[in-house]
Formats: C-alpha cells, structure tokens, sequence
C-alpha cells in the first residue's frame, strides 16, 4: 500500500470518480486531468485535502497543484483508479474536447501563427513605417507626403517595401509550411503549394476588385475556364488548402505501396490540392467576401446604419483574421465614387486602434514581463499605425480575452462614428494617424471616436486581465522568523538577473502557492545546484526540473521555464540521475534556450523552497545581476 493511497482514493471520489476521468498524467508539481464531465469535480472539497496546495483549470485540463511528491502520489492514484497514465501530448489533445468550437478554432489558429510571429511583427513594423512616410500629407499645405518632397525617403519606402511584400503578400507560403509542420506531413510540399497561390503568373489579389471580368486572366481547358486569381496576403484560402494538401498526402501515403510511394504520395497530393485551392476553395473565399461586401454596403447606407455600425465595428477583427476584410476597399473606392467619401473606412480604422489598445492593456498587466514584452510592444506600435496582424496573431487571439474586449470597444466608437456620420475623403492610414483622412468637418468627431477606440478596450482588458493573469496576487513574504538552525547560503544557479517570484507571471509559482522562492532570467544554459544536498525528484520525460534535498532538511525545487513540460525533453539534458550527492555549483541540467523560445514558452527559471526544514527564516536577494555558482541569492536559517 502507497504512502498516499488514502488520499489518491480520496482525490479519485472528488474528481468524479474513474468513469469521469478520460485521460491523467502529471508534470514536477501537479496532477493533470481531462475530465468527461468537468462539473462533476468538487473543486472546494479537493483544494481543503492536506496533500493538495490547489487548482486550477487551464485549456481544457482540471490540475491539482500536489508539489514535489507528485510522482509518488501519481502512481498511488492510477492504481487505485486502475487506469494507465498517459503522456502530457496526449492529455493536452484530450483536453481539446472540453473545448467550444470557437475555443478549438482560436487554438488551432494560434498554433499555426505562433512560428509566423516574428515576421508578421517585423512586416507591420516596416508598413507601419511606410504608412507614415507615403500616406501622410503633412507638407506644403497638406498636399504632399515626406517621400514627395524627397529622394532619399522615397527610396527607403521602394527599398523597405521588398521586405513588406515578401511577409505579407507572401504570408500564404507561410501559412500553408506552418500547417503541414503542425500536422507532420512534408513541409516542402507546404512551402511549394503557397507558392501556387501567390504566383506572379495570377491576378494579384489586390487588383482584382479593380479589374474588369473580360480582363481576368483564365487557364482555358476548352470546355470550362479557371480564372488565374491570385491570394496574396488571404489567410482563409491558404488555410484550406494547406489543410487539404496534409489530408490528401495523409490519405494516400497509406494506401500507396512503399516502393512508389515516393512518387505516387507527393505528385497526387500537390497536384490535387493545388487543384482544389484554385478550382474551388479560391472562388468560394471570393464568393464570401462578396456577400460580406454587400451586407456592408447595404447596411452603411440603410435606416439601420446604428446597428450596423454596432456589427461591423464588432466583426471587422474577425475578418482581418479570415484575409476577407481586403474586400472592403472595393466597397470604399464605390462610396467615394457616389458620395464624395466614405463612412467605411473610419471604422476599419477605429477597429485597427481599439485592437491595438488592447495589446496596450497587455502590455500594462505584463509590465513586468520582459519577454512577453518583446511581442507586445512592437505589436502594439504597428497596430497603432495601421497594421494589426501582428497584435491580432502575436498577442490578442494567444489570450483571447484582449481580442474580444477590442472588438467590444471597435463597436462603441463605431456606433459613435456611424451616428456622427463620420466621413472620410480617401482610405488612409487604418490607425491613429487616420485622422489626417477624416474630412476636416469631421475630424473632431473622429477624434472623439479615437478616444473611445483607445479608452474602452484599455480598461476593459485591463480589468479581465487582472482576474486572468493575475487573480490574487500576493506579496510572498522574504523573512520568517522561528526555529534557529544553521544557515544555508543559496548560490545563483543561472546567470542573468534575479526577480521576485511575483514577477515570474504564472499561477502557481508567482502567488507562493508551492512556496517561497526566487527566479533568474538565464542568460546562460546549465543550471547549477544553489546548495550542498541530494538529488531527490527527477522528471525523466521532460527533465526539465529536479527536487534537492540538503543537509539542514529544507528541499528546494529548480524548474526551468514556464510549461516546459509540453516540450518531451527536447531541449534539456540531466547531467545527474536520482539519488547523487551534489555540492554547490554542481550542474544539474543543461537546457537550450532557443528551444524553448521556439515552443512559445518564457525561459525563466524559479528555485521554490518546498519545505523549509529545520530553518524557518529564509531571506532572498532581488533585482540584482547574478554570476552563476558565485553570488549569493538568499539563505535558510540564522
């Protein structure tokens, strides 16, 4: 009988018992559940067992924080359920299930634009740029932009927009490698079918609203005509197609003999696929962006224009995410034609800043956050200036909550511009510096719109996000005075800079929850042992984190990163098994930071005191720049 089967038993009853769970496993510190029926769990009578310091539900998984003795208390719990555990992937596709549609779409999109990222950012930071020096008229009396009045500009715009094109005109060629990676299929397959659909042999998608039908370019093939229509920038297309391709290849890789299958696999799957994106997936993306052209179009001009402006300023993020919002200019180029401006176009625009007014609101709640830092700020900055992929996919829709309260506060100033019959001359810039487009009876207007497009989504990501992030943040407490006991001196075990744990920004870790401690920002990649003692927790699956026991009785736990147990170990390395005796500055692991930025994950490194021993007052050292296995972090006792 296990040390903790009482308690397993105990936990098994609370969590629904064995019919309710539909898969288990654990990572350092905590038990992670996908439950059948998530409500069945009773979360208050779970979190009063001793053994258990708390919980939390996170994408779909049910998690009961248990600490360093996880493992033993893991295996007590599947033999008294009677259930195997599983590996964390396939408790993280479990949990999928406890997902909404809309929930799995969000997922699904995040993981296909997480590698896209640092382009997408540098693409919006160089267009923002050039929004600004082509676009704006603020030279002899408004008539003329920085690239007019000069030669070197004009060529840094010409120069920079060799960059701009390739991210997003090109963005399907990404789109369709990051699918077929996601997906395990042939990555090169992926890369040549996006080629296909931004080939300069097509229609630029740009030009096709304002070119006529008779001029559209067409492969012939006698009885039926294909029109030759290009997608850059298209997201929905490129997606269906991508995800064509991977389940043709999928498809025919298992009924194709092994000795053709070199040829047979490949040819029948980019050749159908393609056929597929051109044919059919292509003309039904257009189709779609027609009808929503004509919803807008009626509904900007009819008796209900309130609410409509209620509904696209609330729909346009959306569209972005689709590539459909491009249709709009064509609608744009028509009210300008009819009405000597458009109504349109402020709200794209009021759209784009309430967006990038959220990442603001991020980056308020991760002030502290260097590395989460690096994605909002750039982000923020080119939304503001009109480009809005990399807040929407770099920062908004990876959270969720940032999107949805941007479209709120898109709405309100919509409903606002559309009342005020706010109009523009010409589409501008789509962010703050739009204003210089509005006509000049409307400027005031719209910058009352602005403000509401800047104030609404702020607050009201700020306000969810500190119930998100944040819940209950506690001060953990650097002194406790008690028993006497020798003092043991913590050694840095990373080099880089010391933070307080409050500022490491996850749930269990920064409220104290698994106990005091510290964390470091590595700027180096072994981690070192603090202190004399024996190595007592190992984690052979992902040996991303270990448990030391040292002679005064305390027990310290190192883990590297944030959720790096989603990586399998790939990336880190033991450098000790269980059981050996290390001294201070021994190293323990050796990790790969790029890896684990690659996985999305922060490197930040935490070293908790589990359980203080004999020595009650611990004592640690923030805000300073440590050298590893010399300077000194903090100490336990007297």
């Amino acid at each position: 009988m296990g040390k903790y089967a009482n308690e397993a038993k105990e936990l098994l009853a609370l969590v629904g018992g064995r019919e309710n769970i539909a898969a288990v496993s654990h990572c350092m510190t905590r038990m992670r559940f996908v439950l059948n029926e998530p409500e069945k769990a009773d979360i208050k009578k779970i979190e009063k067992m001793k053994v258990v310091k708390g919980s939390f539900t996170q994408s779909g998984q049910f998690q009961v924080i248990i600490g360093n003795t996880v493992a033993d208390f893991y295996n007590d719990f599947t033999a008294a359920a009677g259930i195997e555990g599983v590996s964390k992937e396939t408790v993280k596709q479990a949990a999928k299930k406890n997902q909404n549609v809309l929930q799995r779409i969000i997922t699904a999109l995040a993981e296909i634009f997480a590698p896209l990222i640092p382009a997408i950012i540098t693409g919006g930071l160089i267009l923002g740029f050039r929004n600004c020096i082509d676009s704006l008229y603020l030279f002899e009396n408004g008539t003329k932009t920085l690239c007019d009045i000069s030669q070197f500009w004009s060529g840094i715009d010409s120069f920079l927009w060799l960059i701009g094109e390739a991210v997003f005109h090109m963005l399907p060629v990404g789109i369709c490698w990051s699918v077929t990676k996601k997906m395990g299929t042939t990555q090169m397959l992926g890369i040549v079918l996006g080629l296909t659909l931004v080939s300069g042999q097509l229609l630029n998608a740009y030009s096709v609203a304002t070119t006529a039908a008779a001029d559209i370019p067409a492969w012939n093939f006698g009885f039926f005509k294909v029109n030759m229509i290009g997608y850059q920038a298209q997201v929905l297309p490129a997606i269906l197609a991508a995800f064509t391709l991977v389940y043709l290849e999928k498809f025919f890789r298992k009924i194709t003999p092994q000795v053709v299958s070199m040829i047979v696999v490949p040819f029948c799957s980019l050749v159908l696929s393609v056929m597929a994106a051109h044919f059919l997936l292509g003309p039904i993306g257009w189709k779609i962006g027609t009808a929503i052209s004509s919803v807008v179009y009626a509904g900007i001009t009819g008796p209900l224009k309130i609410l409509f402006g209620a509904f696209f300023g609330f729909i346009y993020a959306p569209l972005v995410i689709t590539g459909l919002h491009h249709m709009s200019n064509a609608i744009d180029l028509q009210l300008i034609a009819d009405y000597e401006g458009t109504m349109l176009w402020p709200m794209i625009a009021l759209s784009n800043i309430a967006q990038g007014s959220a990442v603001l609101g991020m980056i308020f709640l991760q002030r502290k956050n260097a590395e989460a830092q690096e994605v909002n700020v750039p982000a923020g900055i080119s939304c503001y200036l009109g480009v809005t992929e990399p807040a929407i996919f770099g920062v908004n829709l990876k959270y969720g909550f940032p999107f949805i309260c941007g479209m709120i506060g898109s709405a309100c100033a919509a409903v606002l511009c559309v009342a005020t019959n706010t109009t523009a001359n010409a589409i501008g810039v789509g962010g703050l510096p739009g204003i210089l487009s509005i006509q000049t009876k409307y400027m005031g207007s719209f910058a009352i719109c602005m403000a509401v497009a800047v104030a609404v989504p702020f607050i009201l990501t700020v306000i969810v996000g500190k119930k998100k992030l944040i819940s209950k943040e506690k001060e953990p407490e650097n002194e406790k005075s008690a028993d006497n006991g020798t003092t043991v001196e913590l050694k840095a075990f990373l080099k880089g800079k010391v933070i307080p744990l409050k500022d490491v920004n996850d749930g269990v870790f920064s409220e104290g929850i698994m106990g005091e401690g510290v964390a470091i920002i590595p700027e180096n990649e072994i981690l070192y042992a603090p202190a004399d003692g024996k190595v007592t927790v190992v984690m052979p699956d992902s040996c991303h984190a270990c448990g030391l026991l040292m002679e005064n009785g305390a027990e310290l736990l190192l883990h590297i990163g944030i959720d790096t147990v989603d990586m399998q170990g790939d990336g880190f390395e033991y450098l000790i098994k269980e059981g050996d005796t290390v001294k201070a500055g021994d190293p323990l692991i050796r990790f790969s930071r790029e890896k684990i930025k690659k996985a999305g994950h922060p490197d930040v490194t935490v070293c908790i005191i589990t359980d203080c021993g004999e020595d009650k007052k611990i004592k640690f050292y923030t805000d300073i720049e440590a050298e590893e296995k010399t300077t000194v972090i903090g100490s336990i006792g007297e």
